[in-house]
């Protein structure tokens, strides 16, 4: 009888694997396809902009453009990655279907006309959007949805990287700072799995990095021991300067765009003055190697993620140019992503340090990149898997500590304000009705200090 039941359990888990595979296939396909159109208009108005760098000129022009689409034909499309995470946290009005092409073409007018940004958000836009039109069209009940919404944000994300595994650990957690949820667990490997394929099957290419760094056998002078303790303090340490970093980008990009809403009163204003700043800050820098994506430069000795990994590679303020820059154009209005930017900021600040340390500079280049990264979204599982993914395992020791102390000391901030703080990042106990990072934000400017009745949470 005992045995009859067990072989009923496994039965019913392969007819759930089976369903959530159909369910996201299309999803998948979709996403793959999509994020393939979107690397590849990325990557010509890339090279568009650096061969006719008149364009950046029309960055004001393209920031009212942008005001105007988002004006005219966005409805909630604007809240962008915390839409997707307040669906799938508490149903309500739905994602609009027209996320997708609006944010891919913002997206791509971004990148054209010389704003500093990424592509994660575009690509998670777009894998929400089409997840939640394939629920709508299904007829699923919510929790059905919230799932295939996880999967569709993983689906973007490991296509848009290359990245399958480290996307399906990014949707999972993502949501909820403290809590991974594992019932979406296979739906989103399965999503990030074949949206990967998907993309991969079109000439897209994906930018390679390596890390020659391993001190395998180079113990000396602690050869009982297999790691140098001197690397494992040099990278701890400039992990809590990643995670600094990463709070400063976060808390400069809120701050920007609060202000902005706050003194702007005439709002297609925003993303004119938020164009002038951009352009203005990089004509005194007398370089274009803050705009864009910033994976390579149009000058082979520029600054880049790619130069990043090579001594020489970046100056020591390179870091904080690209933040700034980054800030300035997601929080005024244009659009694209956080994390490619994010990349640079780590690999340059990585770079710096370790000149500063004596450490190898393409380690904490890679450190950094993935590092900053966690701390920003507070996803130090899914940041060192991308290390192993984009680098291979030789270090993942040292991945572990830079993101893990990174996620540490970026303390209760990040990129999305819609986040749920479950289990405090300094406390073991947790509550049910989790607060957002925005939530914590405000209750900490009310009160100025931890307000007595914050419980677990408390910061």
């Amino acid at each position: 009888m005992q045995k009859t039941q067990y072989s009923f359990e496994q039965f019913r888990i392969a007819v759930h694997v089976l369903r959530w595979t159909v369910l996201v296939l299309p999803v998948a396909v979709a996403v793959g396809c999509m994020v393939a159109l979107f690397l590849w208009l990325l990557d010509v108005a890339t090279q568009t902009r650096e061969h006719h760098m008149w364009l950046l000129a029309l960055l004001p022009l393209s920031g009212i453009f942008i005001y105007w689409l988002y004006s005219r034909f966005g409805k909630n499309s604007e809240a962008g990655n915390n839409l997707i995470m307040d669906e799938i946290h508490t149903p309500g009005g739905g994602i609009p279907f027209r996320m997708a092409p609006l944010v891919l073409a913002t997206t791509v007018i971004t990148h054209l006309f010389g704003g500093s940004a990424g592509r994660e958000g575009t690509a998670v836009q777009i894998g929400g959007s089409m997840a939640d039109y394939v629920a709508k069209k299904l007829g699923l009940k919510h929790e059905d949805k919230r799932i295939l919404l996880m999967a569709g944000m993983a689906a973007g994300f490991g296509a848009v990287f290359g990245t399958p595994v480290t996307g399906a650990i990014f949707a999972l957690e993502v949501l909820t700072i403290g809590r991974i949820k594992y019932d979406a667990l296979i739906p989103c490997l399965a999503a990030s799995l074949l949206a990967d394929i998907t993309c991969r099957s079109f000439p897209i290419h994906h930018t390679h990095y390596s890390i020659a760094f391993s001190d395998a056998g180079n113990f000396l002078p602690f050869p009982f021991i297999a790691f140098d303790l001197v690397m494992l303090v040099k990278v701890a340490l400039a992990g809590a300067c990643f995670g600094l970093a990463s709070f400063l980008f976060a808390e400069l990009s809120h701050g920007i765009k609060a202000r902005a809403q706050q003194w702007i009163a005439v709002k297609w204003l925003i993303p004119v003055i938020g164009a002038a700043l951009v352009l203005g800050i990089s004509f005194l820098l007398g370089t274009s190697d803050y705009l864009g994506l910033g994976v390579t430069s149009a000058n082979p000795d520029g600054v880049s993620i790619v130069n990043a990994f090579s001594e020489g590679g970046a100056d020591p303020f390179s870091w904080f140019w690209k933040l700034l820059l980054t800030a300035i154009t997601l929080s005024m209005g244009f659009k694209g992503g956080e994390v490619t930017p994010l990349f640079f900021i780590g690999a340059t600040l990585g770079n710096s340090l370790a000149l500063l340390m004596g450490a190898p500079v393409d380690l904490f280049a890679g450190l950094g990149f993935i590092a900053v990264f966690a701390g920003a979204t507070n996803t130090p599982l899914a940041c060192v898997m991308m290390g192993i993914e984009l680098f291979g395992a030789a270090n993942v020791v040292y991945y572990a500590v830079a993101c893990f102390a990174a996620y540490y000391f970026s303390g209760h901030t990040g990129i999305y304000a819609s986040q749920r703080v479950v289990v405090s990042k300094f406390h073991t106990s947790h509550e049910e009705e989790a607060e957002t990072l925005k939530e914590v934000k405000a209750k900490k400017r009310r009160f100025g200090r931890t307000h007595p009745s914050s419980g677990p949470n408390e910061l």
